[in-house]
């Protein structure tokens, strides 16, 4: 039975530990994880390549040649997970009731597991164009995988198989984490005559944080996706009890939709810290998703996943980074919950429909 292969194989990718290391301090990585995915694909007849990335984390790319002469489409998911700390048996691979159990199940092994199956089938097709899986490390932290695939690897269409809950999904938000800085000035407790507490001038910057996460939010938005906001993630400052803090630092994310810019917000920062004696720094980002509705790639999604429409979702995928190299890409993959979460599962029955979607899409693209 088709299910029991995809069901068999997703358990598989879920019972071998492959938390990403820079998450985790000394977590186990992508190279069992990748050792497992060739040897499946080159059993299934496939071309593989191991890319090692960075030492012990390998992209593993699969390819399902075509005759010549019809378009590729390029299956994207990656290998690493989250952290297990509150879990219960966590690689256990358990299935219950139709549903895959474990860390990674949702995220996203069992829409690896699938992607990996509808290569092997399309390989028995006798298709013009190539079919190319990408099993791809760290996109849970910097995404290395991808931009790496990126320089070796080119597609006319691509399917990030992200959890979507068989909607397919054009766009995304994308992200800008940001620093701020306050400064004050140093001195004993009993003198506050000399002293200036940082920590209480970041009080305003916060005021005026959550006063600007509001008026984001108040605005029209993206059709799919709403709005962009901001928040505080972590605020650290002053050096013992009995000091005025001479430095406090607050460290954000501005989640951005389509048409925000890096520009807009330096200049939303630059309000936050009016008046006050500090600095702003962006940091680590990532641009959103915003795939053209009229794709050949959106339109086949629509058609075999039985959609009206397309949807958007809020989180970050390696989408975005496979749009911006000129690949038409949609997110499209699984049922389930827990992404994250101390407890995860994928439905199965979605890991074969997600399989028939991928085959069927490939079948139209690349004749």
């Amino acid at each position: 039975m088709a299910t029991e292969e995809i069901a068999r194989l997703a358990a598989e990718l879920v019972a071998i530990d492959s938390v990403n290391p820079g998450l985790v301090t000394g977590a186990a990585g992508e190279g069992r994880i990748a050792l497992h995915v060739a040897g499946w694909c080159e059993a299934a007849g496939l071309e593989v390549v191991v890319d090692e990335v960075v030492p012990g984390r390998p992209n593993v790319v699969a390819v399902a040649r075509g005759s010549g002469g019809g378009r590729s489409l390029l299956l994207n998911a990656h290998t690493d997970t989250v952290g297990v700390v509150g879990m219960e048996a966590p690689l256990s691979a358990r299935i219950e009731e139709g549903r895959l159990h474990g860390r990674g199940a949702y995220d996203m092994k069992g829409a690896l597991a699938a992607a990996m199956v509808t290569t092997a089938r399309a390989s028995r097709l006798g298709l013009r164009g190539d079919v190319i899986l990408a099993a791809v490390v760290d996109e849970e932290v910097g995404s290395i995988g991808t931009a790496r695939l990126l320089e070796l690897t080119r597609a006319d269409a691509a399917i990030a198989a992200e959890p979507t809950e068989l909607s397919v999904c054009s766009a995304h938000k994308g992200f800008l984490g940001f620093e701020i800085e306050v400064r004050g000035r140093a001195a004993h407790g009993s003198r506050p005559d000399l002293g200036i507490d940082a920590i209480t001038r970041m009080g305003h910057v916060l005021v005026r944080l959550e006063a600007l996460d509001a008026e984001l939010r108040s605005r029209s938005g993206h059709p799919l996706l709403g709005t962009g906001s901001l928040h505080a993630s972590l605020i650290e400052g002053g050096q013992e009890y009995s000091s005025y803090p001479a430095r406090c630092l607050l460290t954000g994310e501005r989640r951005l939709i389509p048409g925000e810019t890096r520009t807009q917000v330096e200049e939303e920062l630059a309000r936050l810290l009016a008046g006050i004696d500090g600095s702003a720094r962006l940091t680590f980002g990532r641009e959103p998703l915003e795939t053209d509705p009229e794709a050949d790639i959106v339109a086949l999604a629509l058609e075999h996943a039985g959609a009206t429409g397309a949807s958007g979702v809020p989180f970050w995928t390696d989408a975005a980074l496979l749009s911006e190299a000129g690949i038409p890409t949609v997110v499209l993959g699984p049922a389930g919950e827990g992404a994250h979460a101390e407890v995860e599962w994928v439905d199965l029955a979605s890991l074969e429909r997600c399989a028939e979607i991928f085959l069927g899409m490939a079948q139209e693209f690349c004749s």
